[in-house]
């Protein structure tokens, strides 16, 4: 069995997060990407440490394997005339260069679709290709920061929290994956190639979701509430007698009964201030300061089991190892071996696209850098060993 997109090429331009993400994610789908990178340099996450596995970066390996590396510079002119090849036989152009970069190098949105009117150009970049923030620089945490994200994530009067994966570029990753297959489905109807303009400040605030509509509400900032939630109570996390963390979510009235029951506390089902899930929003503070209270008493394993016992939805906070470990993640195949050319036997994580009749394959390896200059060139393109030789020569790969 074979991907759902085994036959569609991508050439990709783009380097460190939110692309390889999103590229990484059309590889586990089964598309053929050619990983375009900086010739003796590459992209720019292979130095992105330590730690390091073997000299190659664990940042890089996380989010580039099912690709083959090519080494080109875009900015000599056999480099560009190798690009214009490739996109010739490509489906999908990606790069998050700065805006007016790519026109600077020659591998524009404009200059491509004359190459190959089908092509399907993302461009991911920080504020996106229009507006007055277009030019400015921008990482994730930059990105956190504006969006609203940092204003409402963390503890009650201490400062701003970072979320601790780069969620902005993970999400714009996410955004120009699911961006680039509707294309590729509106190109079967239309039979024209698009361009596609994926910001991480649109993606930031797009995620704001009910945070924000809590705000075009009330025309009030939504708290930093640390794990709670603004809508429902109890929903957070709570430490138990030995400084370990669980979580509680009571999404619904039923939820709260069972609670109760499973804490021997019938007074509070009892009691008309608790009786509704508004009800125990207004009154916040004092069942979340007795639940705090209580949940001192025992240890978090004791807790865990007599909540599930009644059917109330809790989990322990882990950390990575305990979450790599657990037994479901390792059922679902999300942590993987795969062989690598230098480093062996290398831990990943698993795709989450589980599909009945194409299934996601892992197929290669994060390529060292330049690996299949040479194949590419050879194979796909017809360069002789001469020519491919003199292109080194020169500077071009």
């Amino acid at each position: 069995m074979t991907g759902p997109l085994t036959g569609i090429r991508v050439l990709d331009a783009s380097r460190i997060l939110a692309g390889p993400f999103c590229t990484m994610i059309l590889g586990d789908l089964g598309a053929e990407i050619i990983k375009v990178e900086i010739p003796g340099i590459g992209d720019g996450s292979r130095a992105w440490g330590p730690p390091f596995i073997k000299g190659e970066s664990a940042y890089y390996l996380s989010i580039n394997r099912n690709k083959k590396s090519i080494t080109i510079n875009l900015k000599h002119p056999k480099g560009r005339e190798i690009i214009y090849k490739l996109v010739e036989m490509s489906d999908v152009f990606i790069e998050n260069f700065r805006p007016s970069v790519a026109e600077k190098l020659g591998v524009s949105y404009d200059e491509l679709k004359r190459v190959n009117p089908k092509i399907i150009y993302c461009s991911i970049s920080g504020f996106g290709q229009t507006g007055p923030y277009k030019d400015k620089r921008a990482y994730d945490l930059l990105i956190q920061a504006m969006s609203g994200f940092m204003g409402i994530t963390g503890e009650p009067n201490r400062p701003p929290v970072r979320i601790g994966v780069a969620i902005m570029d993970l999400g714009a990753g996410m955004y120009a994956t699911i961006s680039i297959l509707a294309a590729l489905i509106a190109r079967e109807k239309t039979g024209k190639g698009q361009k596609i303009d994926i910001s991480l400040l649109d993606t930031g605030v797009s995620w704001l979701t009910y945070m924000a509509m809590n705000y075009f509400a009330t025309g009030r900032n939504p708290p930093k509430m640390g794990s709670a939630h603004p809508n429902l109570v109890p929903y957070q996390c709570f430490e138990d007698k030995n400084g370990r963390y669980f979580a509680v979510a009571v999404g619904n009235d039923e939820h709260w009964k069972r609670l109760c029951k499973a804490l021997e506390l019938q007074d509070w089902i009892d009691n008309p201030k608790y009786a509704t899930n508004a009800k125990r929003v207004e009154h916040r503070d004092e069942i979340v300061k007795a639940l705090s209270e209580l949940f001192k008493s025992k240890t978090r394993e004791e807790w865990l089991k007599l909540l599930e016992e009644e059917g109330v939805p809790c989990a322990p906070v882990y950390e990575v190892s305990e979450a790599l470990s657990n037994p479901q993640i390792i059922h679902r195949e999300m942590v993987i071996e795969i062989e690598h050319p230098t480093i062996g036997k290398l831990k990943q994580l698993g795709t989450p696209m589980k599909l009945s009749e194409t299934p996601c394959q892992i197929r290669y390896p994060p390529p060292l850098l330049g690996q299949h200059t040479k194949e590419i060139l050879k194979e796909l393109l017809g360069y002789s060993d001469e020519e491919i030789e003199e292109l080194r020569k020169i500077g071009a790969i």
